[in-house]
């Protein structure tokens, strides 16, 4: 039989999906699962989007531009200026969702075997991106005692070396729900400066902040213009998961030169996605409004839930709809898939991320779980109900 490739072997299963399999099978035994696994809204995409979607009268439904249509490009320079990112309709390439920007950034700027570093936990798949791009991901590690604050920059500065190439964050954090303060942006900067790095900067999260903490992007970062990559996507902003539209942004020329060689051996980003994406920049002030004001509550709630859940610990979480919370589990994988597989209260169970999944090191996240608030309030407290009763029943079968 022919052999597997090195890379494929190597690729992580997501720990986001990886126990689908026993969801399906708790759900075909006739369970109520709560799915704080993943991070899809259950909010309502913007009617503007979808009336733009059923208004489609195309008779050809044709290629676009490789680096998406301006139209759209150019409504977003808009929407960019109103958080102070100043950038024009040539800096920004529309992709097949925040992913493949992700996947094009590093595959356009690292050669096989370059490094960059990640503070973790950091979202599962950059660790998949970079195997793809045959990169290797360097991490330095952030806690829960401190909420998952930026690691000290010198342990960044102790991982450089001549194969360094860049760092990337997440702001607000995926999966920590942390925000960057000015403070820890400059100090990326300063290192970014000094030693010549890429920044690749994920703000896929910048409309769902919730303390009075400013939001720095790396495009407010002076001295490194060249140097930064923004990655964005319409995903969580709009409820667009699905459609699958994200931009690579960035004011280097030579690196959209070389992403664009990308871009067209993939042709084009998805026609019908660019139509309701650009729709969605119509949305209005009271919608978003709404959805942040929506997130805020379950933020809320959920974190005060879990607290009160005896030996559970959840740092408050700034940003996004993400917490990873410490239980009194000695495997939180264990623990996650026997929810699913051997356990239910009332005819209901709990579907989480192990946090393990999170973390390059295998050591680390093993009582950890990421929780994705995407749930109406009633479910979470029907799941932080579940989680309770689960936790107790486990640790007596297990003690």
């Amino acid at each position: 039989m022919p052999k597997i490739s090195t890379r494929g072997i190597e690729m992580p299963a997501s720990p986001i999906r990886k126990l689908a399999p026993l969801s399906d099978s708790a759900k075909a035994r006739g369970l109520k699962v709560y799915h704080l696994n993943i991070g899809q809204p259950d909010i309502q995409t913007p009617q503007v989007a979808l009336d733009a979607l059923k208004e489609i009268d195309r008779t050809i439904l044709e290629y676009s531009p490789s680096s998406g249509f301006r139209s759209y490009r150019e409504k977003l320079v808009h929407y960019y200026s109103k958080f102070k990112i100043n950038v024009s309709a040539d800096d920004i390439i529309i992709t097949t969702g925040g992913s493949e920007a992700v996947l094009f950034a590093l595959m356009a700027c690292l050669n096989p075997g370059d490094e960059i570093i990640i503070p973790e936990p950091a979202y599962a798949n950059y660790m998949a991106f970079a195997i793809s791009a045959g990169a290797v991901i360097r991490t330095v590690v952030s806690t829960i005692e401190n909420g998952f604050a930026l690691p000290p920059i010198e342990e960044f500065e102790a991982l450089i070396n001549e194969r360094t190439k860049g760092i990337l964050i997440c702001n607000p954090n995926n999966p920590t729900g942390y925000l960057y303060s000015r403070k820890e942006m400059n100090q990326i900067r300063d290192l970014v400066k000094k030693y010549d790095l890429y920044l690749f900067s994920d703000e896929v999260y910048r409309e769902f902040i919730y303390t009075g903490s400013p939001y720095v992007s790396a495009f407010h970062l002076v001295g490194i213009e060249e140097n930064v990559v923004l990655i964005d996507s319409v995903s969580k902003r709009y409820s667009e998961c699905g459609i699958r539209e994200g931009m690579l942004i960035t004011r280097n020329k030579e690196l959209q030169k070389t992403v664009m060689k990308f871009c067209q051996a993939r042709l084009s980003p998805p026609l019908l996605g660019q139509i309701v994406a650009e729709a969605s920049l119509d949305v209005s002030e009271e919608y978003m409004q709404e959805v942040y004001d929506e997130y805020l509550g379950r933020r809320n709630f959920l974190i005060d839930s879990l607290n009160k859940i005896p030996g559970v610990y959840s740092a408050i979480p700034m940003g996004a709809f993400y917490t990873i919370a410490r239980l009194p589990v000695d495997d939180a994988d264990k623990f996650c898939a026997w929810c699913l597989s051997d356990f239910e209260y009332e005819g209901q169970t709990i579907f989480m991320a192990p946090a393990s999944g999170f973390y390059t090191r295998p050591e680390l996240g093993k009582n950890e779980v990421r929780l994705a608030y995407v749930l109406q309030k009633d479910d979470l407290q029907n799941a932080m109900i579940v989680l309770e009763k689960a936790l107790e029943e486990y640790n007596k079968v297990n003690s």
